[in-house]
């Protein structure tokens, strides 16, 4: 017997016309590229996206078409994702930071009919526009009084939508219509696509908004510092406007003064981003001596949080909710949001449990196997590759049958290629990405281990633990890393600083001063770059 309830589709249109109606007052506040401060409410925002929505149709834009865009975090950008999805294309975000090479290949891989650009990306383009597809559209996404002089042919944003009417009426079609697609950054062979369903941005946007409480009271401003153009902000675009919360879009200044200087003129209370952005930030809270305006409450994902950074935050007064996902997972899967007996604990073993990767959230399932696929215990002990499932991961890579059946398991789960273990309370604990585990005379080192007791020395600013070939040991760790100030600690210095947490075998056998770390195009550490620059390197004991 089946229930007699209507069965309504999920829409990503429904959260904006839901979102204009019951919170008219929250606003998206943005840095806008041509220098000024711009704001606009959820209604005036659905206004603009009906027009832009009868531009794009206007355009020949149609449903299932792929639309690119090529921008910064702001209102525009926020538009394009309603009005392109809302119409039934599919709003394809490209990472800027990607190669040459990598960013041809994935607009000619989708397929893209127009491509929407910032003004500070439209030099970019014209280097590869005989690289991309003759038939591609550019949108530059500005006013007349800012069009830059261009080799793109390009169209105005604001042209486009003067004149069209303010109001739409937004069509219904099946849930799983496709609605965005996000490429992995392809740090082994080309990028892959992630195509994302209107039922699963729906589904994800309310699972986050369920899990994620603590970052969305009522009336509060959200920083997402986490770019639209990297899976989609971590969901924040549509939670956000279903519990009414204000966005601060940061533009293309996310160096530490500019984002505390944001943060404190319009009282953000929950900042989203990687740990690189929020070291920066915590460099200018330490000059200025007191934390932003309104400030409390980060979510951290993208890379493992080291300890110390978790602790500073926790220290200031700052809720820190330690997140991880994938592209694949719309991103979140688990979340930092603390249950009460966790909050009662001592501060050291608070902290213990907010350094580990949290819990699931609802709607997505967790397991972890040996090397023969067999499941493991969640006892905390036992560890494996983690794989996951659920209405927000996906089934397979747009168009790439050969990179999905390489991670989609006979049971239908999606290998994550992390090493992990889950304890009985449901805490998920990433050891180390499978490719960067280093592997001692037989035994596991994890360098997200030795990165995180590193990082809590003084002396070091930032770190990385790479293997490097050993002819004995077959690996040994080597610590890569930045110097806080000018007197740089000797590895024996380091050695005494971690032997407390390591065995002695566990140890880096050297550390190498660098000036900079290398970061991936979504702004966490690539050890494939350092792996390359330093392939050469010998380890002390062989020279």
């Amino acid at each position: 017997m089946q229930g007699m309830m209507m069965n309504r589709p999920l829409m990503i249109s429904d959260i904006l016309t839901y979102a204009a109606e019951a919170h008219p007052r929250a606003e998206i506040v943005s840095v806008r590229t041509e220098g000024d401060v711009h704001r606009q409410t959820y209604p005036e925002t659905l206004a603009r996206v009906s027009q832009l929505a009868h531009a794009l149709q206007g355009m020949g834009v149609e449903a299932g078409d792929r639309i690119a865009t090529l921008a910064w975090n702001g209102y525009r950008h926020f538009e394009l994702y309603y009005a392109i999805s809302g119409i039934g294309a599919v709003c394809h975000t490209i990472n800027p930071r990607l190669s040459a090479e990598q960013m041809t290949y994935i607009v000619a891989h989708a397929g893209d009919k127009v491509l929407f650009v910032d003004l500070t990306f439209v030099p970019i383009l014209e280097k590869l526009k005989d690289q991309l597809p003759a038939s591609l559209t550019y949108v530059i996404m500005t006013d007349r009084a800012h069009m830059p002089q261009n080799s793109l042919n390009a169209l105005c944003y604001e042209e486009l939508l003067e004149g069209q009417p303010t109001t739409f009426d937004w069509p219904e079609f099946d849930e799983n219509t496709a609605s965005g697609l996000c490429y992995t950054s392809g740090t082994t062979g080309n990028p892959k696509g992630a195509l994302y369903s209107h039922r699963s941005t729906v589904l994800h946007g309310l699972m986050i908004s369920l899990v994620m409480g603590s970052a969305f009271p009522e009336g509060a401003k959200v920083l997402p510092v986490v770019p639209l153009f990297h899976v989609n902000a971590w969901g924040l675009p549509y939670a956000a406007p279903m519990v009414g919360l204000s966005m601060v879009m940061p533009g293309p200044a996310l160096d530490g003064p500019s984002i505390f200087k944001l943060m404190d003129a319009e009282g953000v209370y929950s900042a989203w981003g990687v740990p690189t952005v929020w070291q920066g930030l915590l460099a200018e809270i330490k000059a200025q001596g007191r934390i932003p305006n309104g400030f409390g409450d980060v979510i951290v994902g993208g890379s493992a949080a080291p300890r110390v950074m978790i602790e500073t935050f926790e220290k200031l007064g700052i809720n820190v909710g330690h997140a991880w996902g994938m592209t694949e997972m719309s991103p979140i899967g688990t979340h930092g949001n603390m249950p009460g007996w966790v909050r009662k604990l001592p501060f050291d073993k608070m902290i213990d449990a907010k350094a580990k990767q949290g819990r699931r959230v609802f709607g997505v399932d967790l397991k972890i196997v040996d090397d023969n696929g067999k499941r493991q215990p969640h006892d905390g002990k036992a560890i494996g590759e983690l794989y996951v499932r659920g209405n927000t991961v996906v089934s397979g890579y747009f168009n790439n049958e050969e990179a999905t059946k390489k991670v989609i398991d006979a049971e239908g789960w999606f290998g994550t290629g992390d090493i992990a273990s889950i304890d009985p309370n449901g805490f998920l604990s990433i050891q180390d990405r499978s490719k960067d585990l280093i592997k001692s005379g037989g035994e596991w080192i994890s360098s997200i281990d030795l990165e995180n007791v590193a990082m809590a020395h003084p002396g070091i600013a930032s770190c990385a633990a790479i293997a490097m070939p050993h002819p004995k040991w077959d690996e040994r760790p080597v610590l890569i890393a930045v110097a806080s100030g000018a007197d740089k600690p000797s590895l024996e210095d380091i050695h005494t600083h971690m032997e407390g947490h390591f065995a002695k075998w566990q140890l880096p056998d050297d550390i190498i001063w660098v000036e900079a770390l290398p970061l991936t195009a979504t702004g966490k550490v690539s050890k494939l770059t350092l792996r390359q620059q330093f392939a050469d390197y010998k380890l002390p004991d062989l020279r």
